[in-house]
Parts: C-alpha cells; sequence; structure tokens
C-alpha cells in the first residue's frame, strides 16, 4: 500500500482550506473522509466541496450512496484503499482529508466486515431493555463477550445493543470478528492533525458556519430530501448534525430559534468529541492551525511531497 497524507482535525477548524492551498503548489487528489458527504443532494449541511473547488483538485468519495443507504467504516476502508492505489498510479498523492474519526481509526489500525443493522434483531434488543433494563443486557453481553464488556459502558446504549447485534446475527461475538477484521494501513499514513488552540475561536466559526448554513438553504435542502427520497429519521444520513435539527424543525418539534441553537450545540459537541479521538491518536502531528507553512515544515509531509 502507498503512502499517503492525512489532513485531519475538528469540525470547521480549517482541513479543506489548507489541502486546496497544498493543491495550488503540488499535484494532488483529495480523498474525503466525511461520513456524510458519502451521501448525493445533502450539499449544504455537509460543506460539501462545491464546483470551483472540485474543480481545483479531483475528489473521492463525494456522492457515492442515496442517503437512504447504508454506508459503513468498513465499506470506508475498501473505497479508501481503493483511492489512495487509483491516486498513486496516476502519479500524485493522495491526500485524505475530513473529521470522520471513526473511518480514519478503522484505516489505520484495521476493521472487521461486521452484518448489517437488522431491525428486527433491533427491534428485539430494544424491546428486552424495555423489560428488563440496559444494565440487565449489559450482564448479558458481559457472559457472551467478556471483553466486549469491558469496553463497553452500560450506559452506551448504542454500542451495548450493537454488540449483541451482531451475535445473535452471526453467532460469533464482535471480539472474535473483529480480531479477523482487516489489517490496517497506519504505517503508510502520515497524519496531521489542526488542533485550534483557542476552542472560544473554534465555537464561534462553528455558529458563523452554521449560520450560513442556514442562509444558504439548508432547511430547503433538507424539504428536498424529504420529497425526493422515502427517509425517515433514524437513518445515519438524517442523524448527521445539522440534519437531524432541521428534521425536527420540519417535524415540529422545535421553533427555528431552538433547531438553530440546537444545531450549533450539536456541531460543537461533534467538535469535543474529534478532540478526544485526535488525543488518542499518538502519532498524528499537529499544528495548531491551518497554516501552509507549518504543514510543509514537517519532514514526513514534504518527504511524501517530494517522492511524488
Amino acid at each position: 500500500m502507498p503512502d499517503a497524507l492525512v489532513i485531519t482535525g475538528p469540525t470547521a477548524s480549517g482541513k479543506s482550506a489548507l489541502a486546496y492551498a497544498l493543491a495550488d503548489r503540488f499535484d494532488l487528489e483529495v480523498i474525503t473522509v466525511d461520513s456524510a458527504q458519502v451521501y448525493t443532494d445533502m450539499d449544504i449541511g455537509t460543506a460539501k466541496p462545491n464546483a470551483a473547488q472540485r474543480a481545483l483538485v479531483p475528489h473521492h468519495l463525494l456522492d457515492i450512496r442515496a442517503p437512504t443507504e447504508p454506508y459503513t467504516a468498513f465499506d470506508f476502508c475498501q473505497d479508501a484503499r481503493h483511492a489512495i492505489a487509483a491516486v498513486q498510479a496516476s502519479g500524485r498523492v493522495p491526500v485524505l482529508v475530513g473529521g470522520t474519526m471513526l473511518y480514519l481509526k478503522a484505516l489505520r489500525d484495521g476493521i472487521a466486515n461486521l452484518p448489517e443493522a437488522n431491525p428486527v434483531v433491533r427491534l428485539e434488543i430494544l424491546e428486552a431493555a424495555q423489560a428488563k433494563g440496559w444494565p440487565w443486557l449489559h450482564e448479558e453481553l458481559r457472559r457472551i463477550d467478556p471483553q466486549a464488556a469491558l469496553r463497553i459502558k452500560p450506559t452506551d446504549r448504542q454500542r451495548l445493543q450493537r454488540a449483541l447485534e451482531v451475535e445473535r446475527l452471526t453467532g460469533q461475538t464482535l471480539t472474535a470478528l473483529q480480531a479477523q477484521g482487516q489489517l490496517g494501513i497506519g504505517a503508510n499514513l502520515t497524519e496531521v492533525a489542526i488542533m485550534p488552540e483557542s476552542r472560544a475561536q473554534l465555537h464561534h466559526k462553528i455558529e458563523v458556519r452554521f449560520d450560513e448554513m442556514l442562509n444558504q438553504g439548508l432547511v430547503t435542502e433538507v424539504e428536498r430530501l424529504r420529497e425526493k427520497y422515502e427517509l425517515h429519521d433514524a437513518l445515519p444520513a438524517m442523524k448527521a448534525v445539522g440534519y437531524r435539527q432541521v428534521w425536527q424543525f420540519l417535524e415540529g418539534d422545535l421553533g427555528f430559534d431552538e433547531m438553530r441553537e440546537k444545531g450549533i450545540i450539536a456541531t460543537r459537541q461533534l467538535a469535543k468529541r474529534q478532540f478526544t479521538w485526535l488525543r488518542s491518536f499518538e502519532t498524528v502531528k499537529k499544528i495548531s492551525m491551518p497554516s501552509l507553512d507549518a504543514l510543509l515544515k514537517i519532514e514526513a509531509v514534504a518527504n511524501i511531497l517530494i517522492k511524488a
């Protein structure tokens, strides 16, 4: 597997701007690391690259799924590997850009090919939780998969449900399947994270950007999505930050001002989770701002660009 550069960081930190500045000087292609930008017709709320940006540099893994379709971290790893190889074969530098940390972790550390979610099995687990409680289900997980139970807290309902679902669908534990997973390519990645020093400034950028999305027509975009596709609020696409809050607004559950406030808060919470992920990535090189000079001073980055 050829070497690739990764530019990551919390939302609104300037990842894409830095990548485009790099594209002005080097022959590269962008591979998007974003769980929402894979969906067609979801442009404004995902801050998807516009036509001018796509003309500046080729992009991969944009608009590859309908919002009704699943797209997993395993799917991403498969697609990203193919894209990296294709870009390298063309003589250009593959640059992975985005902030979906689960995707990045899966690519660097490896991931198992787990079964897709099954609505029937999920309903069975939810009914058991309602009847007996989530602590009881966690005890069940401890009996069948002790290692997973140590990693997953009883309060982490989504992961707990998924671990039980996987065992019921496959007859194998989540831990066993993950051990059989695809190997990661972390050794082939040079990872750089933009880590803004001022959280207050980042929070302000998040607020400004969310307002820009609303002004650009985010509500209309979600209305059109609801007209074009058979959507419901449990789909991963409609759980994306911003889309979830606009959906609630269109359903009459939130007023406009409350929708805006909750959208901004959810985006700030996303950034906080991204910071947490990045602190756990020990090999990631960190810069405090989206500076091309700071990026090029990193020897490993310069080496990738020179080799290309």
